[in-house]
């Protein structure tokens, strides 16, 4: 899921051209996108609770980054396609999916007496 979102969004970013501000933008959205699938597959394999919150809120971090540059890239006109487009509803998803896990643990966690 997160690591087929990493790979569509190489694939969009090879597609950009190749000015120096979109590099920037480019190297920007590499960075966040490939991250948050990263983490993402570092917080399932999380070892306690806790260590799964702070993974998924890297990730929920992430995902919100690629949607700025996603945003940024769209609204300037340099990547108004439908590949971007689709990018961002994908990343738009993955940010409720996360926050939503974020939010589960982070009720659970408050409940455990161990936790406090």
């Amino acid at each position: 899921m997160t690591q087929g979102f990493a790979i569509d969004t190489i694939k969009f970013i090879k597609t950009l051209p190749d000015s120096f501000v979109e590099k920037i933008i480019a190297g920007q959205l590499l960075r966040s996108g490939t991250s948050m699938a990263a983490n993402y597959r570092a917080a399932c394999r999380g070892r306690s609770k806790k260590e799964f919150f702070s993974k998924i809120s890297i990730v929920v971090e992430e995902t919100d980054e690629t949607m700025f540059w996603l945003e940024i890239l769209i609204e300037s006109e340099i990547a108004n396609n439908s590949k971007a487009k689709k990018l961002l509803d994908r990343s738009t998803e993955f940010i409720k999916i996360f926050s939503s896990a974020r939010k589960t643990i982070s009720n659970q966690l408050s409940n455990d007496k161990n936790f406090k």
